[in-house]
């Protein structure tokens, strides 16, 4: 009953209801979810960076960053907490561009990434392969709201949405899986909304 009301209702909006991931409800607004307060930041000494495993460390102010080829690409987003929203236009640097800048080393296998107040998510390295893949500064042709990661977000497609993480300072490469804040508290280290892979406990 909840999966066939959930199909009625994408039709409704003009969706495919196979876009929808099992147990997922679809929804236009945006919720905001988020452990801890939302962070104080000063765009004059913040700064990103991509180091470890890679040739070439970049460490980037915000104008810098922006001063980098700019891309667009809609993705479905898919939160843990069982909604989903279509099509969302991020628009930021593809992670193909920064990887062409850093030259992942070869032992580079998975991607840490670490955002305000020590926060942590990690992801295969290879899930940024996708052409959506990207740091993002704007979603829906608007800068990115504090709320949901301004200055910047990492946007994983395909992953439960913690895997995108809000506020974002850094990724980091590294040889071997690094499990960070909500791996750790029970959530699903692959977060394949598609295999429902929300928790471990």
């Amino acid at each position: 009953m909840f999966r066939s009301r959930n199909e009625q209702r994408v039709r409704e909006l003009g969706f495919d209801p196979a876009r929808l991931p099992p147990g997922q409800k679809i929804t236009e607004k945006w919720p905001i979810l988020h452990a801890g307060d939302v962070p104080r930041i000063h765009l004059e000494s913040w700064y990103f960076r991509v180091w470890r495993e890679v040739a070439n460390p970049i460490e980037l102010t915000h104008a810098q960053l922006q001063e980098l080829p700019a891309a667009e690409a809609a993705t479905d987003i898919h939160c843990v907490t069982r909604w989903s929203r279509f099509d969302v236009r991020f628009r930021g640097v593809r992670w193909s561009e920064l990887a062409s800048i850093v030259e992942p080393r070869s032992v580079a296998r998975f991607a840490i990434a670490h955002a305000e107040g020590e926060y942590t998510t990690n992801v295969p390295l290879s899930a940024l392969d996708d052409p959506r893949a990207m740091v993002a500064w704007e979603a829906d042709g608007e800068p990115l709201t504090p709320d949901h990661g301004w200055p910047l977000r990492l946007i994983v497609p395909d992953r439960y949405l913690w895997k995108s993480p809000k506020w974002l300072r850094a990724v980091e490469l590294v040889a071997f899986d690094q499990p960070g804040f909500w791996e750790h508290g029970g959530y699903h280290n692959n977060a394949d909304p598609w295999s429902e892979e929300r928790y471990t406990l």
